[in-house]
């Protein structure tokens, strides 16, 4: 198994960033090839840190094998470029972690 987390920093506008996430970035992400399982969740509380976590995704895939090949594709590299649109909406870049 191997999986991308995300984490989002609140935005300064949360009603503009949650409408571009779930409404564009949302569909593009369900197209990845060899996507097993998404999910997003709302952060409620952040320990041990001073950053602000709105939300947190994982992407899951059977490989790494297979998360490397989904993030070349086509769609893969769609997300990966509506990331850097997200990213306008938040303090800071997404904190992405991949593991194993």
């Amino acid at each position: 198994m191997a999986k991308i987390i995300v984490l989002y920093e609140r935005p300064e506008n949360l009603e503009q960033f949650e409408n571009h996430y779930f409404n564009v970035h949302i569909p593009l992400v369900k197209k990845i090839p060899q996507l097993k399982d998404a999910s997003v969740n709302k952060a409620v509380q952040t320990q041990n840190t001073d950053l602000d976590i709105n939300l947190v995704a994982q992407l899951e895939f059977e490989s790494m094998e297979d998360l490397s090949s989904a993030l070349s594709s086509e769609s893969g590299k769609a997300v990966l470029v509506d990331v850097e649109v997200l990213a306008k909406f938040l303090p800071c870049p997404p904190i992405v972690m991949i593991v194993d």
